[in-house]
């Protein structure tokens, strides 16, 4: 649900925990309690995972979010901590340490005691740490300790049946045992025995399964109905109630009296058999959370930190950007940083999916959560708490498993009018069968069995759990998918357009060829590297890397300027230089006479060739001749060639776009296998081509990985950007993949077919139950023992469905054989001096 921007400024989203949420009902009610809040431009709330994520313009507080989400009915579990501060002298410092702590996501409230010298925070539960806390005062100037007997008040009700997971296991084990008792005789009918519990002792058995167990029905019901709408525990509480209240009727009409009608058993079993589906629910929905926590599960609590009177081990909130951090063998890595002492293996499964244990030994980065294996490594921090990659993957996926795909808007609209619906049909029941038979005990029970077997659960379920589920798999195999748009959207990719450098390939060229034209190739080099030594191009270094081997010192360049997309010019010992490709050369008028010959032969072998011109001035004016030719190599990714051709077994068309010339384009696309190519283009152009492309029919995926492919990952339905590349590409791309694999681009595009097809088939089945269910409830072919149990395992059929999401597995890279005409292909053959 959203509403117009909001226009004061700044935004930031604010996640908030939602309890006592049952069915799509209720989400419907705390979306729209907030946003009639003041401030609020967005808010989605997810039932899976009991949570609402709003965001909101700066001046909206934490509080007034759980203010409004508590007004609506529904509860937001808090704690209370608190801290020792030192330092304090006055009412400014107070000020100072609240503002510190309410800039903390999470913190509800603060307030800081001056005499005591305590602060007290209020936060959403499990949102922020006593560690985090006491750093954020240690920022603002002031000492921070963690009082000896840290107390944490919770606001969560623990006591009431179907708090947790415990307290919901015991509910359905006492209504259980109190609901046999009622339903024996019942099962013993067929075998021709006739046996009742007196009337009474069927009181005093139902009684607290209906007003003690069932009371989280009557709590849930009532305040949706001061919230003037309905939700599943409305429906169950009026069922049970009309059950239980005909059943006490007839006691005292039938004081006495053998085998008199009673459906005491009716209402006890119902609430027994929702409070096991409830419970099994949960089990699964916890199940659907699991990716996140197996993340979470990678943070370390503390850390062993070098210092110059010997290594310390501190909390892991104390590290700080700079910090020297040793890491042993088998020990967790806590923290991003380079190597700066030791060799060894890390293992990255959890963060990019890679099986295999990475090489690492000094300047190489390393990510915390990684597993050190056999070395002892010193590691210079450059990221810490929510800056790490892990704090970035984590938020990622919360993000993508707590939005709303747009499929899921037709479920709110249908489970905004749903409750008052069903109550319509159980009366028009009530009224039509009471009139057909004349017998109102009937007409009560078949109106029961309508409220009843009604459940909104599964419709608000069967969206966010399989995009739980989908988004939690794909991480674990270093897909990141980063909302339920992009999720839900790649499903009906039918064009893949890809980046060629250091998407399908390394990225890493070097130089093969250098021809001069007056065959002196070090001269030739000592002029490239000239104009290229302020460069970070790759094909720079490339040059940079060949003089460098061969012992060329290049001389300094001045008026230095990138000519984009087409090459660079500068000033070399008073002589201009220019180099580029052959589309700058054209532009320049220079002649490349004998050399043409070679430049095609080393495009038609897939290299890209750039050319140095020299300018010489005259009274006929500038003039431009050519220097020599550079070839360049760039080898193909392994399994690049699997991963076309695991698209194409998924009926997608594949599409490259290159800045390289013609020849080098095709060489490698050929080889790879690409149906379309597009060579020699601007950055810039590679937005229009994606826009060309949708414009004939297709939806787009673009996988990039520079900051030249941001506009071009922006343009397409689907932007999948490799996590090897810059940060610009993975916030503009929908998808990011970890391991830099171009084989995982098939992967992304199956586990969102797949969790899309899961989404259909758990809403077509919540539907198909409700529309075939409430007319057989209605008609009278549904008692309401039968149509409780329908719906209490309605919910859990669907979350159970979802689940199977979790034996997904993407598909195995290319085989080496299958690979080595393309390695070859793209290897670099290195020409030193004027080949011919």
């Amino acid at each position: 649900m959203n509403k117009p921007s909001v226009q004061s400024g700044e935004t930031r989203t604010i996640r908030v925990p939602v309890q006592g949420m049952t069915c799509s009902s209720c989400a419907g009610r705390v979306e729209k309690a907030l946003l009639h809040l003041e401030g609020v431009d967005t808010a989605t709330v997810n039932l899976a995972v009991e949570s609402a994520q709003v965001r909101v313009s700066s001046t909206v507080t934490a509080a007034e979010v759980v203010d409004a989400v508590r007004q609506a009915g529904y509860e937001v579990p808090t704690e209370t901590m608190d801290l020792d501060v030192s330092g304090l002298s006055c009412a400014s410092c107070v000020g100072r340490v609240e503002k510190a702590l309410l800039a903390l996501e999470g913190v509800v409230s603060a307030s800081v005691n001056l005499a005591t010298e305590s602060a007290r925070a209020t936060v959403l539960g499990g949102s922020v740490s006593l560690n985090e806390l006491a750093q954020a005062v240690r920022k603002a100037g002031y000492g921070a300790e963690l009082p000896a007997s840290v107390q944490l008040q919770s606001s969560r009700d623990e006591g009431r049946p179907g708090s947790s997971a415990d307290g919901e296991r015991r509910a359905v084990i006492i209504a259980a045992l109190l609901s046999l008792p009622l339903i024996v005789p019942m099962l013993l009918e067929p075998f021709g025995l006739h046996w009742m519990l007196p009337g009474w002792l069927q009181l005093l058995l139902a009684t607290p399964v209906q007003f003690w167990l069932g009371a989280r029905f009557y709590r849930a019901g009532w305040s949706a109905l001061k919230a003037r709408t309905g939700n599943m525990d409305l429906l169950v509480s009026i069922g049970t109630t009309a059950a239980y209240g005909l059943s006490v009727f007839e006691l005292v009409r039938h004081a006495g009296e053998p085998g008199a009608p009673y459906y005491f058993e009716a209402s006890a079993v119902i609430i027994t058999l929702v409070l096991l589906g409830k419970w099994l629910e949960g089990r699964a929905k916890r199940q659907t959370a699991e990716a996140i926590r197996a993340l979470q599960a990678l943070r370390p609590s503390s850390a062993r930190v070098r210092r110059p009177d010997g290594d310390r081990e501190i909390p892991i909130e104390d590290i700080v950007v700079g910090d020297h951090v040793v890491v042993r063998p088998g020990e967790r890595i806590p923290v991003d940083g380079k190597v700066l002492q030791g060799d060894s293996h890390v293992d990255e499964a959890m963060l990019t999916g890679e099986s295999l244990p990475v090489s690492k030994q000094a300047g190489d980065m390393v990510t915390g959560g990684a597993i050190n294996a056999e070395g002892l490594l010193l590691i210079d921090t450059t990221a810490v708490g929510t800056e790490t990659a892990l704090a970035r993957i984590i938020r990622l996926v919360e993000d993508a498993q707590a939005a709303k795909a747009p499929i899921q808007r037709l479920v709110d609209k249908v489970s905004a009018v749903f409750v008052p619906v069903v109550i319509a049909i159980a009366l028009l029941t009530l009224a039509g069968w009471w009139i057909y038979s004349g017998d109102v005990q009937t007409a009560i029970l078949n109106a029961v069995a309508v409220l009843v077997i009604a459940c909104p659960c599964a419709l608000g379920l069967a969206t966010p759990t399989a995009i739980m589920a989908g988004t939690g798999v794909a991480a674990q195999y270093g897909i990141l998918i980063k909302d339920a748009i992009a999720l839900e959207q790649a499903h009906g990719i039918t064009t893949v357009a890809f980046d060629k450098t250091g998407t399908l390939t390394i990225g890493k060229p070097s130089l093969a060829a250098a021809i001069a034209t007056d065959a002196d190739q070090g001269e030739l080099l000592r002029l490239a590297a000239a104009v290229q030594s302020g460069s970070e191009h790759p094909l720079a270094q490339a040059v940079l890397d060949a003089a460098s081997a061969q012992g060329i010192q290049a001389p300094p360049a001045e008026q230095v300027r990138a000519l984009p997309g087409r090459g660079i010019e500068a000033r070399v010992e008073g002589k201009m230089l220019t180099l580029g490709n052959t589309r700058l050369m054209d532009e320049l008028g220079v002649d490349l006479g004998r050399l043409a010959d070679d430049a095609h032969a080393l495009q038609q072998a897939g290299k890209t060739v750039s050319w140095l011109a020299a300018a010489d001035t005259s009274e006929h004016g500038r003039a431009m001749t050519l220097v020599g030719l550079l070839g360049f190599g760039d080898q193909v990714k392994p399994h690049a060639k699997q991963a076309i051709h695991s698209l194409h077994e998924l009926g997608i068309k594949t599409v490259m776009l290159t800045g390289d010339n013609k020849g080098s384009g095709e060489a490698i696309g050929k080889a790879l296998g690409i149906d379309e190519i597009f060579a020699e283009i601007l950055p810039a152009d590679k937005a229009d081509v994606v826009a060309k492309l949708k414009r004939d029919g297709a939806v787009v995926a673009m996988v990039g990985d520079g900051i030249n492919d941001a506009p071009a990952l922006a343009a397409a339905d689907v932007g999948i950007a490799m996590a090897t590349g810059t940060d610009v590409a993975m916030h503009a791309a929908g998808i990011t993949l970890m391991r830099g694999e171009p084989a995982l681009v098939a992967g992304a595009i199956d586990i969102s077919r797949r969790t899309y097809q899961k989404i259909r088939q758990n809403l077509f089945w919540a539907f198909i139950y409700n529309v075939v269910g409430i007319p057989l409830a209605a008609f009278g072919y549904l008692s309401p023992i039968i149509a409780g149990a329908a719906m209490a395992f309605s919910s859990v059929s669907v979350v159970s469905n979802a689940l199977l999401l979790k034996r997904w597995k993407p598909a195995e890279g290319g085989k080496a054989e299958a690979l080595t005409t393309v390695d070859k292909a793209a290897q670099p053959v290195v020409t030193t001096g004027a080949q011919r």
